[in-house]
């Protein structure tokens, strides 16, 4: 096994707020790893500083065999970061952005390694549409051109899908398996747990402390959360009814249907044993990948200082 990144103990403040606390990752070359977390959990903090841009305050390791704090520049230049917020110019077409970035990592065959990567996820017949003018689909294959195009061997990506429509965020993932398969490693934030799923494996940070980290079924397994499945005419009414009893953490609507979970089977079935009668039909479930991370939402400590953020 050979690891793309192997840090221990990345530290990162921003005044008084400790944003990264005592992060450890280590991802295996060719695996797609997915980041979760709530909004402002130090996602994207971590991400810049596994690539370069953010020295942390303490912590060591390597991304792509290369010191994370002494080598920064030869991280930056084998990976491919793709942020939040669609960065290139609105006003160039997409060939002249792609050109643009092959010029600044000076590549060789800029014209053909342009024209490959528009063939390639679909672009080459609007390669003189202006970048400002694309649906979000469309920004985010140019943005994925843009990350890939100097070929790089780690790919960092922050929240890539947001925004897009299902069929796009489908094509997307797609390309991301098929650039995994050649060899490409791949750490991917995101908020959609059916992307979660489609990772190899994945890394929860909460309030800057990594807390859960496996394959998807090893983290609802570690969990040891059970939940339990009601369904019934309006059963979404009973919600406010059965929250705050003892052995609830979460309850949650899911379509026609009702999540109650909860680590103690016991105070759980208590707890809605007054519901148990018709025209409400309960069943145990296999806990999801969303009610548990909503279970470590509620175990981790808030790190504003304070208390929450407004």
């Amino acid at each position: 096994m050979t690891l793309a990144i192997d840090v221990t103990g990345l530290n990162k403040s921003f005044g008084d707020k400790h944003v990264v606390q005592d992060v450890a990752i280590q991802v295996e070359e060719g695996r797609i790893c997915g980041f979760l977390g709530p909004n402002g959990s130090g996602k994207t903090t971590t991400l810049r500083m596994l690539c370069g841009l953010l020295t942390p305050d303490s912590g060591r390791g390597t991304c792509l065999g290369f010191d994370i704090v002494t080598q920064a520049d030869q991280i930056k230049r084998r990976t491919g970061y793709m942020t939040q917020r669609f960065s290139l110019y609105d006003d160039l077409s997409i060939a002249e952005n792609l050109e643009f970035i092959a010029r600044v990592y000076r590549l060789d065959r800029q014209r053909e390694r342009v024209d490959a990567a528009l063939e390639h996820l679909g672009l080459a017949s609007r390669r003189r549409q202006l970048a400002g003018t694309l649906s979000g689909g469309w920004k985010q294959r140019l943005a994925l051109a843009s990350a890939t195009l100097h070929d790089p061997k780690l790919l960092l990506l922050d929240e890539p899908t947001a925004g897009v429509d299902p069929k796009a965020r489908r094509t997307f993932w797609d390309e991301i398996h098929e650039l995994a398969a050649r060899g490409l490693t791949v750490l991917v934030s995101t908020h959609y747990m059916d992307e979660a799923e489609r990772c190899h494996e994945i890394a929860y940070i909460s309030y800057g402390r990594l807390i859960a980290r496996g394959t998807a079924e090893s983290v609802v397994a570690g969990s040891h959360l059970v939940t339990f499945n009601g369904e019934g005419p309006d059963i979404g009414r009973l919600a406010h009814e059965i929250a705050g009893r003892p052995g609830v953490e979460t309850v949650a609507p899911f379509g026609a249907a009702l999540h109650v979970s909860g680590t103690d089977r016991k105070a759980l079935e208590a707890a809605i044993a007054p519901f148990r009668r018709e025209p409400f039909h309960w069943q145990a479930a296999q806990p999801t990948l969303e009610d548990v991370f909503i279970h470590l939402m509620g175990q981790a400590e808030d790190n504003w200082p304070g208390g929450s953020p407004p």
